[in-house]
């Protein structure tokens, strides 16, 4: 190496110093680069991310390949730079070589480039690859020695090698990688999509519409009043019970059930013979699952049942859709026949207003993890069943008890939330 000219020296010492940058580089991009949106563009049949997700399905071969080369590099720029050293300055150069070629190497072929990498991955990825994927054919004898002697000892330590990179996103990353891409799609979208991934978390007792308020059609009731039921229904599906909402026999559709009156020998027999058997479902049951179960058995309508059998309440395909959707109408604030709105700005909310409802419809912050109605919230906010005319502070609502009967709230009034930051200075 004597005898190489140093200009010679230098200008190779440079392109050291850029193959060394691309290394370093293309090992970072390489290891940020998204691999969703990798594997999307693999499937497009864009030939760099082909190639980069060839190289990523065995990383310890890629990272074996990268630091070979890497370390042969820099130690060929070491040895280059000691030649020069010795030659412009003696054994003072030698003594000063390692002040001056560490900071070239750590600004120029280290930090630089794995920055711009960890910036615009894919801009240096994709181009990579193209030349990784040869040099690695080239050099699978060292690069498979260097990984078996690694991996053996990743082994010894209990380290497994065969699936080093976990790629599988549980539901709250899923949700944080959703919420992160808001920007990307409309409102409406984004919000389906969050709703989709909490709807294993609320059950089916969460949204039902409570015995108190299920329209059942009674078989031991005189004809005239069960044909008027039929005929006056707004719903699809009606229950039907005999003697007690507890015994529900049967599930009638109107649309049958019109037919059937149409003939002239209609009878209770009749209608049952065009009813459907029931279709219980238990009260813990996560609405994603239930969902699944309306699928599979081709049903639109629920029964809840507690843990005893007791009747608790009737859910719909479409309430566990409304979960997701929305409400079906332009105004989701029309579906909520408990609440009416006041000319002062409040409004007056019946105690047996269901929260999550309340929730979806007004975007009112009420916690939706505990009671189901604003009467069980108002009671475990209280810890007793309030008197009329007492007020009260709920998660930053001011509320008025204005009636009560039969030691539940049957009437309230809600004004806006006030501001957190009056909230505090008030306390």
């Amino acid at each position: 190496m004597s005898e190489i000219p140093t200009g010679l020296l230098f200008g190779l010492l440079g392109v050291l110093i850029v193959l060394s940058a691309f290394f370093s580089g293309s090992e970072t991009a390489l290891m940020t680069v998204n691999r969703y949106r990798l594997r999307h563009l693999k499937e497009q049949g864009h030939p760099g991310a082909t190639r980069a997700f060839r190289l990523l399905e065995r990383p310890d071969r890629l990272i074996g390949l990268i630091l070979l080369g890497n370390n042969f590099i820099n130690i060929l720029a070491t040895s280059v730079a000691t030649v020069l050293a010795l030659r412009l300055g003696g054994e003072t150069g030698l003594a000063l070589m390692p002040f001056i070629l560490t900071p070239l190497i750590l600004i120029f072929a280290e930090v630089t480039p794995k920055t711009l990498a960890a910036l615009h991955p894919e801009k240096l990825a994709f181009p990579a690859a193209f030349i990784y994927v040869p040099l690695l054919t080239l050099t699978y004898p060292f690069v498979w020695v260097v990984n078996l002697i690694a991996n053996g000892l990743l082994r010894a330590m209990g380290v497994s090698t065969e699936d080093p990179a976990n790629q599988v996103l549980s539901q709250e990353e899923l949700r944080s990688v959703v919420t992160e891409a808001g920007a990307l799609m409309p409102q409406r979208y984004h919000q389906m999509l969050l709703s989709v991934l909490d709807l294993g978390a609320a059950t089916v007792n969460e949204i039902m519409i409570p015995r108190q308020e299920v329209e059942a059609i009674d078989l031991d009731a005189p004809m005239e009043e069960i044909v008027r039921e039929l005929r006056t229904s707004h719903y699809t599906r009606i229950p039907i019970y005999q003697g007690d909402i507890d015994n529900i026999v049967g599930i009638v559709h109107i649309r049958r059930a019109m037919h059937a009156l149409l003939e002239e020998d209609f009878t209770k027999e009749r209608l049952m013979s065009v009813a459907e058997p029931p279709y219980f479902i238990p009260e813990s049951t996560p609405l994603n699952r239930q969902l699944l179960h309306f699928q599979r058995e081709r049903r639109h309508l629920g029964l809840v049942v507690d843990e005893y059998g007791d009747f608790m309440g009737l859910l719909t395909l479409a309430d566990v859709l409304e979960e997701i959707v929305g409400e079906f109408t332009t105004d989701p604030q029309d579906n909520i026949p408990n609440v009416h709105p006041q000319g002062d700005g409040s409004w007056l909310v019946a105690g047996q207003a269901n929260v999550r409802e309340l929730v979806r419809a007004f975007q009112w912050e009420l916690p939706t993890d505990g009671p189901r109605t604003l009467n069980g919230l108002i009671v475990e906010h209280m810890e007793n069943i309030p008197e009329p005319g007492t007020s009260l502070l709920l998660n930053g609502y001011p509320v008025e008890i204005l009636q009560t009967q039969d030691n539940t709230v049957k009437m309230t009034r809600i004004w806006p939330s006030i501001p957190k930051a009056k909230r505090s200075g008030e306390e």
